[in-house]
């Protein structure tokens, strides 16, 4: 065996052979590792490589054993394809899109279930007339909940690709609020007439839009038809059975199924 070559990728440290590296000549580490391709060093002199380091593991045992194994609650398969796509590892490339394909699979029958809530709340704030001039005013806003259950990974991430919270002047997808693969809550408000911009940050005020429309969501309707015409083209349809038609139609439950 060659002798251990130590990596620090992004920050993190990995041990390997140079054997390991240069084990799919083609790819960038191959290059890298056989000197077509100058490498650079760390302060204390193992080869840096400038990409996430908590990734590089899953492409480094595939390197050591040519078998892609994820764990089963594997939440980063965008971030891991890009990395992949760096590395060009042409095997590997062909591995993540089986496992790509075997997940597509499991998730085609699946359920989706939301409640939703409103509540209305008055905001109070100050509003600049002049200089050296404030008056205090306050205004009703309209508070809205949505709690989002789907048996589909794929789905909540899709619908985080959609929809995004705008604060402090910055819009930010809602997939960085998916702690559970499997349930998200949103809470945002409607925009409120003379409320000034700096008031929503200050009271911790989030709105919700719709990317790449640009269009705000101020209303349960527009949220309702939003998500909808989401899940249906991704192959949901309403379950005739659950809801009522009446929940369904005051805007309180939402449950959809796909079937494939």
């Amino acid at each position: 065996m060659s002798e251990p070559i130590t990596l620090n990728v992004g920050g993190k440290l990995y041990t390997t052979s140079l054997s390991t590296l240069t084990s799919f000549p083609d790819s960038m580490l191959g290059a890298m590792f056989s000197g077509k391709i100058p490498t650079k060093k760390d302060s204390q002199g193992n080869c840096f490589i400038d990409r996430d380091g908590k990734i590089f593991r899953y492409i480094l045992n595939f390197l050591r054993t040519s078998h892609l194994d994820l764990p089963e609650d594997f939440q980063e398969m965008g971030l891991l394809r890009r990395e992949v796509d760096f590395y060009q590892i042409q095997p590997l490339i062909e591995a993540l899109q089986e496992k790509e394909v075997e997940l597509s699979k499991a998730e085609k029958n699946a359920m989706l279930n939301i409640t939703l809530d409103q509540k209305t709340q008055t905001v109070h704030f100050t509003v600049r007339e002049a200089p050296q001039i404030y008056s205090l005013s306050s205004s009703n806003m309209e508070v809205f909940s949505a709690h989002i259950f789907s048996t589909s990974c794929l789905f909540l991430k899709l619908l985080g690709s959609k929809l995004y919270y705008c604060f402090n002047g910055n819009l930010s997808s809602i997939s960085s609020y998916l702690e559970d693969p499997n349930h998200l809550t949103l809470d945002w408000v409607a925009s409120v007439e003379g409320l000034p911009e700096e008031e929503y940050t200050r009271q911790n005020l989030k709105r919700l839009w719709v990317v790449p429309d640009n269009k705000q969501i101020n209303s349960f309707q527009v949220f309702v038809e939003e998500v909808l015409k989401i899940a249906m083209s991704d192959g949901f349809c309403i379950d005739s059975a659950h809801p009522h038609t009446s929940d369904f139609m005051n805007n309180k439950i939402i449950r959809l199924i796909r079937y494939k």
